[in-house]
């Protein structure tokens, strides 16, 4: 009997505003077949640091992230900021 785990990416998704969204799977495999299986999801904003982030994420995010996507994605993060503390629905 061998067991052997593994971590994949196995989803990654990119949204209108530019985060990325992504899935890894971890696999427990017992001669060849998958016993057991769970997932852990994490999501990037434009311009976020890619520190320990896996590479072929990081390749689309490099990708995703034009400035211009950068630049949009901060002015709405400052509307908001800015309408929630005046009050003023977004």
């Amino acid at each position: 009997m061998s067991l052997t785990k593994t971590t994949v990416v196995d989803q990654i998704t990119v949204t209108e505003n530019g985060i990325v969204l992504y899935r890894e799977a971890t696999r427990i495999m017992e001669d060849g077949n998958q016993i057991s299986q769970t997932f852990h999801r994490s999501s990037l904003t434009p311009a976020q640091d890619l520190t320990g982030v896996p590479a072929n994420v990081v390749a689309i995010c490099n990708t995703v992230w034009t400035a211009e996507v950068v630049a949009a994605y901060q002015a709405a993060q400052a509307a908001a900021e800015l309408a929630q503390t005046s009050g003023t629905p977004t």
